[in-house]
């Protein structure tokens, strides 16, 4: 059991952010069978630092390897950029707490090897996780946003023992029933990252180092992340049109024009049109998330898509 002291002047100070390197530790770490269909995807492995650094879960690997997520565009060069830039004595501390670590050219090395681990995580990337990386950050994207406004209407007490069976938030402590894990003391000025993850599901990880104390939690959704959208009701079909109805069954979370038109198999070009449409029909909001575009069903097409599937109940 981890226990983190966090007074009321540190709960006021949460924040949240989204993290590639976060979703590359605990990919490695065993993925459950949620993930059956990504895992059986034929692609290279992690090179041979990051798998040796990366233990299978229960087990400890080094902090230095997720330093502190800045903001909601996860950007994976900018998080290597702060991953090199590790000074050599954290490295070595954080690599004397694992068997072996001390073994490692790392250890003695520490700047030749963070830039081949570096190389390593960025070549896992862009074969493992970036093909599916539109269709992840959606739904983290769509968990921060129904967590930070559960933050401003019904505070941190709400939030923090909402996260997770294993988290709770009592008397001014975080309480956290994860082993192997550890977390600093929360001071009053400080605060508490809070980094949804589709591959920490069903676990929570918690890591001490940098000064910042971070809970990687399961995003809501991720049960439903490899589903492919079901076919929409007669009804609404015949209402809004085939086409748009196939949209609005697969903005279950909110997605990008491209992500739609490989859900749905209609061209980008169409997306845009029925976007158009559903958007002057109040049906869809979007919103800019970086540098992508997301689109997101309205409660006005909850409620439709809703009353068209209770009529097939």
């Amino acid at each position: 059991m981890v226990a983190i002291a966090l007074p009321p002047g540190a709960a006021t100070r949460i924040r949240f952010a989204v993290s590639c390197l976060w979703e590359v530790l605990a990919s490695l770490r065993g993925v459950s069978s949620v993930h059956r269909k990504w895992a059986l995807r034929d692609r290279p492995g992690p090179g041979g630092l990051l798998a040796r650094l990366v233990p299978s879960a229960g087990s400890y690997a080094p902090d230095f390897l997720t330093p502190p997520p800045t903001g909601l565009t996860a950007d994976l060069e900018a998080e290597l950029t702060v991953l090199r830039r590790t000074e050599p004595a954290v490295v070595r501390e954080h690599l004397a707490l694992m068997p072996g670590g001390r073994d490692l050219g790392l250890f003695h090395d520490p700047a030749t090897g963070l830039a081949r681990l570096s190389d390593e995580i960025a070549a896992y990337w862009a074969t493992a996780i970036e093909p599916d990386w539109p269709r992840m950050h959606a739904l983290l994207d769509a968990d921060v946003r129904r967590r930070a406004h559960h933050l401003a209407t019904d505070g941190a007490a709400a939030v923090l023992n909402d996260l997770h069976d294993r988290v709770r938030w009592i008397d001014g402590t975080l309480l956290v029933d994860q082993r192997h894990c550890t977390a600093p003391d929360v001071p009053d000025g400080s605060g508490l990252v809070l980094i949804p993850s589709v591959f920490a599901w069903p676990s929570v990880l918690t890591v001490s180092a940098w000064g910042t104390p971070q809970l990687a939690y399961p995003a809501a959704g991720v049960a439903t992340l490899w589903e492919e959208p079901s076919a929409p009701p007669d009804a609404l079909g015949a209402l809004v049109g085939a086409g748009r109805a196939r949209i609005l069954v697969a903005l279950g979370s909110p997605l990008s024009t491209t992500e739609l038109a490989r859900r749905t198999g209609i061209t980008a070009g169409g997306i845009s049109q029925h976007l158009r449409v559903l958007r002057a029909a109040g049906l869809v909001a979007t919103h800019r998330e970086g540098r992508s575009l997301l689109n997101s069903r309205t409660p006005a097409a909850e409620t439709l898509l809703a009353a068209a599937r209770r009529r097939l109940a």
